[in-house]
Order: structure tokens, then sequence, then C-alpha cells
């Protein structure tokens, strides 16, 4: 009886409370993370982007204030590695938690659009199908580049709801690519037109996304901009897209004679205003306290980027290529204003946002990233690290193992200790010769496990035609 008149009085100052409302004017809606537990998850991807791209990690041409004031928020990670020097080799690793040579698709650097055949098994667990078996609702609005269409999508592997680009690349403006490609732009698994400025668009459907959201379960929303990859195309450079389309035809988005360091300097200011309307959008729903923001890329910058204090780009396993800026916030259990040496890699997200999330990666597909939330809550120091890469074009091998990289490019071999000399320029092969044959060993035990690379994967280098800084760098036919 008891507890029969406590449910009553519970329900009656439902009512009361609902009556004295309406009476008042007051509008009524659930908040989105009332009776939630679980932490939301957005995860900001930019597409090439340098080590030095922004002012938190050293830029100085231009402002990037949205996401220094994220970084000084939480927590800004200055030994961040991608799994890959190119886009949809590391978001096969990013999305799987697992080196991308374990899988077909990700041997290619990148796919191109003609092999429809090959991508994301829609039968391999993910980071959204397995935060949405513990509960979550989830979304990808940007680039997917993991597998084309009918065989592969975001639907197939774990995502509610998509808007964005299969390929690896779109027009800012026309959101059209190549006679080779699938059509630019897709809502779900249907092409559709909108206009507008490719950066701003995905920022809106972001914020479009959250508004919507009602009470009960978290959110994992991926958000991956395109941004700063060419075409080298600022908000206000719509003559520009007109010329490479109408001139040249889509296929030369790729536009060798395009760009700037100025419309380069566009493109990421773009892409920072962006993220910082999403992020503004958070806070005006009351999410942000409990929302885990993670900011990367997929790779190190291109041309025109500011990969300093590094030597090398993407397509290379140079420090350059593969040093990545990343930034994590959550006001709710990180502290503000810190800086991390931790050594990470793509992958190490799966396991570390799966944790926050309190679930684990599917047992019979271990990652070979690791669990980090410890040391971003700053609880454990940095933790020791060995890990691997590969690229097909010259033949490049890299390992990582605590303060030293051994790097060979064709047949040249290097030892670096990539603390102390961060540009990779004093060559220690001959002066450590034992620690040298230990990580070529050890490169040689873990290439065993994974796949090999065939004269049929595509691998893209850089062509010593459209960069003069790399004259030698051309594969012979």
């Amino acid at each position: 009886m008891t507890m029969l008149n406590k449910k009553f009085r519970q329900g009656l100052g439902v009512i009361l409370t609902l009556a004295l409302a309406l009476h008042s004017g007051l509008s009524i809606s659930a908040s989105p993370t009332e009776s939630q537990d679980k932490p939301n998850i957005l995860f900001i991807l930019a597409d090439d982007l340098g080590y030095g791209d922004l002012g938190v990690y050293g830029q100085t041409d231009y402002q990037t204030p949205h996401l220094d004031q994220l970084a000084q928020q939480g927590l800004r990670l200055t030994q961040a590695y991608a799994n890959s020097a190119v886009c949809s080799a590391t978001r096969f690793s990013l999305i799987t938690g697992r080196y991308q040579y374990r899988l077909r698709g990700g041997l290619e650097e990148p796919i191109p659009g003609t092999k429809g055949n090959i991508g994301l098994p829609p039968s391999h667990p993910t980071l959204p199908s397995l935060l949405k078996k513990a509960g979550y609702r989830t979304a990808l609005i940007g680039k997917w580049h993991l597998g084309f269409l009918p065989l592969y999508g975001p639907l197939k592997s774990g995502y509610d709801q998509f808007l964005g680009n299969y390929a690896g690349y779109i027009d800012y403006f026309n959101h059209g690519l190549g006679p080779d490609e699938p059509d630019g732009l897709y809502e779900n698994e249907a092409p559709v037109r909108k206009g507008g400025y490719y950066t701003d668009l995905l920022a809106d459907r972001a914020s479009e996304y959250l508004n919507k959201l009602d009470g009960g379960k978290p959110f994992f929303l991926s958000l991956h901009f395109t941004a700063p990859h060419w075409p080298w195309e600022g908000p206000d450079d719509e003559a520009e897209s007109r010329r490479i389309n109408d001139s040249h035809g889509v296929s030369n988005l790729f536009h060798a004679d395009g760009g700037s360091p100025d419309i380069y300097a566009k493109m990421v200011r773009s892409l920072d205003a962006a993220v910082g309307r999403v992020l503004k959008t958070l806070e005006e729903r009351g999410l942000a306290d409990n929302t885990i923001v993670v900011f990367t890329s997929d790779n190190g910058g291109e041309r025109y980027s500011r990969n300093w204090p590094f030597t090398g780009q993407k397509l290379e396993l140079l420090e350059g290529g593969i040093r990545i800026p990343a930034l994590v916030r959550w006001p709710a259990k990180i502290k503000p204003a810190q800086t991390n040496s931790q050594v990470m890699m793509s992958m190490d997200w799966l396991p570390t946002l799966l944790a926050a999330a309190g679930t684990t990666p599917d047992p019979a597909y271990p990652s070979d990233g690791e669990n980090l939330l410890p040391v971003i809550f700053g609880n454990n120091a940095p933790v020791p690290r060995t890990l691997f890469w590969r690229y097909k074009a010259h033949n490049q091998r890299a390992v990582r193992s605590a303060d030293w990289k051994y790097l060979k490019i064709n047949d040249n071999e290097f030892l670096f200790n990539v603390v102390t000399d961060q540009r990779e320029r004093a060559n220690l092969a001959q002066r450590y010769p034992q620690i040298l044959t230990r990580m070529k060993q050890q490169w040689e035990t873990w290439n065993t496990t994974m796949l090999k690379s065939t004269k049929e994967v595509y691998s893209q280098d850089i062509d010593a035609k459209v960069q003069a800084d790399h004259y030698h760098a051309a594969i012979p036919d």
C-alpha cells in the first residue's frame, strides 16, 4: 500500500508540473541527456589536414579559433598517428579498430572508384555497429570511402543514417565526381541534389541532426569532412569549380594547376568555423558536458599543408605523412588545457570509445588498438607502444617503438630518434646497428600476420610531374 501511495504521489506531481507549465505558457521537451549515463560521441574527421595546420599546433599564417578552443577545453595529443599515409586505408582501421592490412579493401591506397567490388564487408563488426549494439543511435555525415554501392555502404556497416559522399573526393559546389566514380552526394543510398559549399552543408546537417534529438538513447555521430582535401576551392571559389568542371570535365577535380597557400587557408578556416557551429549546437542543446568530442585527421597534409616540424607529406611514411593533430574533449571526465605525449594510432579510437561507452570489441575480431582511456583521463602515464606501417609505393615500411623509428624507402634504410630529431635528418642506422636489426625483425614478424600486397593493389604515388620537390619520386613504368 505504501508503494502504491508513493507512485500515486509521483504521478500527481508530474500532472501538477505539466499543468503549471501549460498555465504559464511554457514549452516542455525532454532533455536529450535525460536518464542517460553513457556518453554521446561526436567524432570529427578532417581530410588531409597537416599536423601544423591548426593554431594550437603552431600555425601562425591564419587563425583556427574554434579548434584551438576545443584543445583548451580538453586534451591535445602530440604523438598521434594515422594508420596510413592515405585516406581509405586509415578509414578501414578507424572503423574496425584493426590494422587495415587484415582486410582486402584496406590494402588499396586508396580505393579507386573503378574497384566497385572492394570494400568493407558488412559482416565485419565496426565502431558504429558495436555502439549500436550497446544502445546508441548512429549517423555518418560526410565522407565514407570504404566501398561503393550496391555491395558496401554506411547503412550496411552500422550507421542508421547517412548523408555524404561514397567516394574519396567531391566538388565543394556542384557535388559531382568524375566519370569513373559514383554520383557525388547521397542521402542514405539514393543520390540527392543539394546546394551550398560542401563543408557548410555537412556542418548544417550535423547541427540539424543534433537539434532533432529527443530523450533516450545516446548518439554516435561521425562527422567526416572532406576539407581540406582537393579540389582547391574555398567558400568564395565557385568560379574555380566551374573552371575545372567546364573546361576539362568533372574528372579534373585533381587540378594540378590550382590551389595556393591562401586558398588552402580559406578551406581550413571554413572547416574551423563549421566545427565551431556544430559545437555551439551541442552547447545550446545542453549536450556538451556528457559528449566526447574527438577531432583528428585521416593522414598527414598534402602540398599546401603545414606539416612542420616534420618532413614528408601524404603518401609518405615520413612523419609528415602520418603524424596528425588529435584533440579530445569530455567536460564530465577530462580536465581542460592538457597536453599529452601518448603515442597512439587511428585504430586506438575503437577500443577507447567502446570502453567509454561501457562495452568492448567483438572477441572474434580483436582490436589491434589499445584502450587509452586511463591515459586520456590522466590516471596513467603514457604507455610504450610499437606501431607498424607499410605503403606499397616505393616499398615503404616503418616501425615506431618508444622514441625510435625504423624507416625504409625502396632500398634505403633509416633509423631515427623522432623525439630528439623530429625532422628525421640524422640517420643512426650505422651508429646503432642492434636497434636497427631488432626493429627490422619486428616489422618482418608483424608483416607475416597481415595480408600480402599484390600487383593488383593500387597505391597512389606523388607524381614528379606535379610536384617539383619530388623529382625523383616517379615509379618507372
